[in-house]
């Protein structure tokens, strides 16, 4: 098959890293890709963003299946627009995406199909007053989720009420996230630890894929404000069997179920985000697509054929598919740019990237990387990242930080602490 992978960033990366070598993908292309994907790969100079184009190149070179991999082409219809050139692509149409580019829609949809999340309430920004009532109702901590896309960045726990009247304020009165904080979800905070299940899904059957755990916020014991992602590791070792089960049974079949009783059918991949609490667990959001940097994770752990389950999935023939992993465990490390989740500055040399694979079970994934000549240079807030395998936990991440280690820009950070939390869970057995 000749192969289209849409985005360029490092999940992006990593679906490529999985792509190259199957006996099903003859070629692969990205748009636009990054310096990883670029030696991987051959890049586009094609924005993800940017339908027609895409389109035009896929249908003029024969492109037999295209993955979508940001949310923002899906929220924008990139599924509509392929299907309608006759072209398979991988990914919800838009009113599907509508599970992540509105978290307003995303609770309400939750609502109406008896899934478990935590009690909320949507307002729009006619609506200040109100909003700031129903947070000093569910007290302190409360969460404020701004319900457009917001890169990963839009949700905020308050500590105090203040602090939620202030961030109200912000979004709704300031225009702090511009348009995607025209409306606001403001919902009680939920205690517990937090994982991810994914699905792939063809709008009728799905398989699970490797389950996760990620690290969001930007300090080492989970401090400082949330970003796209600081590492992550899966399988998730606190979802058991059991767990597992009921979050099948109680989350991922309503859903696939409620959109196709709704008529839209979820086509592609589909993110989970839950909260394990004493009660069970509760669904804390839903991504339209493969997480960052989860995937960088999930795929090593992926013994069937991406490309063949793909074009399953695209042929809608899931249904009975069985699924296969590898044993051990994976883990991924994000080396991001000085000042990130705020400023940060671009074009710093990367050094101790080879040629060579860092070592057995290794991947360095690009995310926010370019090329300048011959020199990789840093291009985005989180750069790369340090993905290992190994036969357990313990083991994946010592690979994955000691190759951190060999790696160097300027301002370069890490968090020192990824899959602390599952280590401590095996750990008290």
């Amino acid at each position: 098959m000749k192969i289209l992978v849409v985005g360029g960033g490092g999940r992006e990366h990593a679906i490529v890293k999985a792509l190259v070598g199957s006996p099903n993908a003859d070629r692969i292309w990205v748009a636009p890709g990054n310096a990883g994907t670029a030696r991987d790969a051959e890049n586009i100079p094609i924005r993800a963003n940017d339908l027609t184009a895409l389109v035009d190149f896929a249908q003029r070179e024969g492109i037999d299946l295209t993955v979508v991999g940001p949310e923002q082409p899906l929220v924008d219809g990139i599924v509509e627009r392929f299907r309608d050139r006759g072209l398979q692509v991988i990914g919800p149409t838009a009113p599907a995406a509508q599970l992540e580019g509105s978290k307003a829609f995303a609770k309400a949809f939750m609502l109406r199909h008896g899934i478990p999340t935590a009690a909320f309430q949507s307002f729009g920004r006619e609506q200040v007053g109100e909003a700031l009532a129903f947070a000093k109702t569910l007290g302190a901590p409360v969460v404020v989720k701004v319900s457009g896309l917001a890169a990963g960045k839009g949700a905020i726990i308050c500590e105090s009420t203040g602090e939620a009247r202030e961030t109200i304020e912000e979004i709704l009165v300031e225009g702090s996230f511009g348009e995607a904080g025209s409306v606001v979800v403001i919902e009680e905070f939920m205690r517990g630890q937090e994982a991810s299940v994914f699905a792939l899904c063809d709008g009728r059957d799905y398989v699970l894929l490797s389950t996760a755990q990620d690290h969001k916020r930007v300090g080492e014991g989970d401090t400082g404000p949330n970003t796209g992602g600081m590492g992550a590791y899966a399988p998730a070792v606190i979802l058991d069997d059991a767990t597992l089960a009921r979050v099948e049974e109680e989350v991922v079949r309503p859903t696939i179920r409620g959109m196709a009783e709704e008529g839209m059918p979820y086509t592609g991949f589909l993110y989970v985000g839950l909260m394990l609490t004493a009660d069970g667990p509760r669904v804390v959001e839903y991504n339209c697509r493969l997480g960052d940097p989860e995937a960088q994770v999930i795929l090593p752990l992926l013994k069937t054929d991406l490309a063949e389950l793909l074009d399953a999935c695209a042929e809608q023939r899931l249904g009975g598919l069985a699924v296969e992993h590898r044993d051990g465990a994976a883990a991924c490390v994000v080396l991001c740019s000085g000042g990130y989740p705020g400023a940060y500055r671009k074009g710093l040399e990367i050094s101790g990237l080879d040629d060579e694979a860092p070592g057995p079970g290794v991947a360095v994934i690009h995310a926010g990387t370019d090329l300048e000549g011959e020199r990789v240079v840093t291009s985005g807030g989180r750069v790369l990242g340090v993905t290992a395998v190994g036969d357990g936990l313990e083991a994946a991440l010592d690979r994955a930080y000691r190759t951190a280690a060999g790696i160097h820009f300027e301002g370069m950070f890490y968090r020192r602490d990824i899959g602390r939390k599952g280590i401590e869970f095996l750990e008290a057995g």
